[in-house]
């Protein structure tokens, strides 16, 4: 696979930044139901796929999700990180070239909503036990508030000067 040294560079840069915000917001107390936070790395996986591609945003997803568990994590946030970072990441795919770019903030709702299912999937499978389910209904809400947040955070940040950085056309 031939890449571009730009678009290395700005992967590079968004991987940087994703697991810079993902340190910082790991500095705040999260939520005693079900761990709850905003997620804002997040909002440098929709930029990276608005700006470089899908695949790249995939890249720069991966290569946060490790970085970060190797700095501050063990398996099982990993495992959390992985399952969740993975159906975000899916639905987003499947969903921001569907909506126009003034909706960027429903693919991100999607993406909020989906890793808490992922991590659902992942708790109940690391405890043998359905019980974590119970939790969705809290999850879906705050996935719900989470995604839009990031996602008019995304949308705002696609709309501003920024965007002359975006090569997503460029192979």
């Amino acid at each position: 696979m031939k890449i571009s040294v730009r678009r290395l560079t700005l992967m590079a840069v968004l991987t940087a930044v994703s697991l810079t915000v993902f340190v910082i917001e790991a500095q705040f107390p999260v939520s005693a139901v079900g761990g709850i936070k905003l997620g804002l790395a997040n909002i440098v996986t929709l930029i990276a796929m608005l700006f470089i591609g899908r695949r790249e945003a995939g890249i720069v997803l991966a290569l946060r999700i490790i970085l970060a568990s190797a700095f501050y994590g063990t398996f099982i946030s990993f495992a959390f990180s992985v399952a969740g970072g993975l159906a975000a990441y899916t639905v987003m795919c499947l969903l921001i070239n569907r909506f126009d770019r003034k909706q960027i903030w429903v693919v991100s709702v999607f993406g909020g909503v989906f890793h808490n299912f992922g991590q659902i999937a992942a708790a109940c499978v690391i405890t043998g036990s359905p019980a974590a389910a119970g939790l969705l209904p809290y999850l879906i809400v705050s996935g719900i508030l989470a995604g839009f947040f990031t996602g008019i955070c995304a949308q705002r940040l696609w709309f501003s000067p920024l965007r002359k950085f975006s090569i997503k056309s460029e192979k």
